[in-house]
């Protein structure tokens, strides 16, 4: 099980950066950029708010789920499509995030957030608490 787990990882690790170097050479290095820094940044911005005592407890349950689902090979979108394979991760991700933050500050996840500003925005939404 565990090497099946670590061999879907390297897949969705592969094709993550076939994305990335599809959107380069198609010119948007902006896009590509997002898209190399998003999923780690989320993963650490999700460590960061299951630690915290601040975000309540079911958004811990929910932002769980995220993170499993963006480990999981399972996905609704296959990974070994460009671009669109990581999209369902990060479309979760953006529900998550945005069920948080009605539950919690906006500077809480901003708190947590390594990455660009603007890409949390981004995904979270312009939605101001």
């Amino acid at each position: 099980m565990i090497r099946g787990l670590l061999i879907a990882l390297a897949v969705g690790i592969a094709v993550w950066l076939l994305g990335i170097l599809i959107l380069v050479i198609v010119g948007r290095k902006q896009q590509a950029r997002e898209l190399a820094t998003a999923i780690p940044n989320l993963l650490v911005l999700f460590r960061g708010l299951l630690r915290d005592p601040r975000v309540p407890r079911g958004s811990k349950t929910w932002i769980l789920v995220a993170v499993i689902w963006i480990a999981s090979p399972i996905d609704l979108v296959p990974e070994f499509i460009p671009v669109l394979g990581p999209a369902d991760d990060l479309i979760v991700a953006a529900l998550v995030l945005r069920h948080v933050l009605k539950r919690t500050d906006r500077s809480l996840l901003a708190e947590h957030w390594r990455g660009d500003p603007a890409i949390l925005d981004r995904i979270a939404g312009s939605t101001h608490r």
